[in-house]
């Protein structure tokens, strides 16, 4: 049987935001009691809580929103490569060992151990030239373990500004404490939110057989 790795971190309250950002809170519209046969809850959240799908809407005034992106980027085969403890920026070197024909999804885990329960603001992001070189290999959508690609006090957005012209997708705040080196299929669908910059999403990877 193929085997699941869940690369998805807890949306809950305290879950960690982006500072200024809206943090995760739930109330309960309805509860079960008597003449009330169901709980209700109701959501407030950023899109960028948790495991989530940028848009280019995000980093593009003129940009696609997430409804509207086509959901093949965020499902097929992709490599883990470990860059753990590299940064601030990981460059090419900390890849060039796991490169040799790369599928067309890379996500890449700096933590030993991602903080689920904190905000990091020395978190790792991509160097710009290391998503061009992913970009001229033909790499379609790239993840990180972290909260942004961009360095958490970056006004220009510079590694957003590179995916914003190559075309590519990217996937944030991924937990791949788990996950050894290798190839695997992902699974990371975002939601149908129409007008929306980013989305959640449910972040899997199953092993290739």
């Amino acid at each position: 049987m193929p085997r699941l790795w869940d690369i998805s971190p807890p949306v809950q309250e305290g879950a960690p935001v982006f500072p200024g950002d809206t943090p995760y809170r739930q109330q309960w519209a309805a509860q079960i009691a008597p003449g009330c046969p169901v709980n209700v809850s109701t959501l407030t959240l950023s899109p960028h809580v948790g495991a989530h799908a940028d848009a280019p809407l995000h980093y593009d005034p003129q940009g696609v929103p997430v409804g509207a992106l086509d959901l093949e980027p965020y499902l097929g085969r992709c490599r883990v490569i470990h860059a753990i403890g590299r940064g601030p920026l990981v460059t090419w070197d900390d890849l060039a060992h796991a490169v040799q024909d790369l599928p067309a999804r890379v996500l890449v885990r700096t933590y030993e151990r991602a903080p689920v329960d904190r905000w990091d603001p020395q978190l790792a992001a991509y160097a710009p030239q290391t998503l061009e070189r992913l970009a001229d290999l033909g790499v379609r959508l790239v993840g990180i373990d972290t909260a942004s690609i961009d360095p958490a006090e970056s006004k220009t957005l510079d590694s957003h500004q590179v995916i914003r012209r190559r075309g590519l997708r990217v996937l944030e705040n991924l937990v791949l404490d788990a996950v050894p080196e290798g190839d695997y299929e992902l699974i990371a669908l975002p939601l149908k939110l129409m007008a929306a910059d980013a989305s959640p999403v449910r972040a899997v990877l199953r092993s290739l057989p």
